[in-house]
């Protein structure tokens, strides 16, 4: 049986990295592509970009203290990544399942700006998955704790964040985990 892909849809920042990766995936496998950006927002990956109205950005804003306390640190450029973070609440809140790739720390939280994706997945009780950097492997959380896991793509829509930095292995693992959600990309 064949899965109609054009009825899925990535949630995506466009920035160098994971986030670019998930959506060369999502257009090698025929799905549709929300590129959410801000004014002054730099994307490796600008396809079907969606600008934030600053009403919009304010909708996804939060308190940095809240930030801070639940990533356990703090951020020496509030002003800056605020815009980042009010972002991701639009790629977490309209794409139901969420995908990540970076680095899961030893409090379960997960490095960086895409922590905070991570964590509002958890808070919204979305379906969420990160593929770790250190281990290589897929890990889903139950509710409780990271379990390892293969994850597949099965809600309609979906967002896929990371690192900036993506290792050759998190590429894979991307492309991996669009092929068992999928099968082969298509030819062509």
């Amino acid at each position: 049986m064949m899965v109609d892909t054009t009825q899925y849809t990535l949630f995506s920042g466009g920035l160098k990295g994971a986030e670019a990766e998930f959506g060369i995936n999502a257009e090698r496998w025929g799905l549709r592509e929300v590129t959410l950006s801000f004014r002054g927002h730099e994307m490796a990956r600008a396809k079907d970009v969606r600008v934030l109205s600053e009403e919009e950005l304010r909708r996804g804003d939060i308190s940095m203290e809240i930030v801070s306390k639940r990533m356990g640190r703090t951020y020496a450029e509030a002003e800056k990544i605020r815009r980042v973070l009010q972002s991701i609440f639009h790629m977490v809140n309209n794409g139901y399942q969420v995908f990540a790739v970076g680095w899961i720390q030893p409090d379960g939280t997960v490095k960086g700006g895409t922590g905070w994706g991570v964590e509002l997945a958890k808070l919204f009780n979305r379906p969420l998955s990160v593929f770790d950097q250190d281990r290589n492997r897929w890990f889903t959380w139950d509710g409780h704790q990271w379990v390892p896991d293969d994850p597949a793509i099965v809600h309609k829509t979906f967002a896929g964040t990371g690192t900036r930095y993506l290792t050759e292995e998190g590429r894979r693992a991307i492309r991996d985990l669009f092929e068992r959600s999928f099968g082969p990309p298509p030819q062509g």
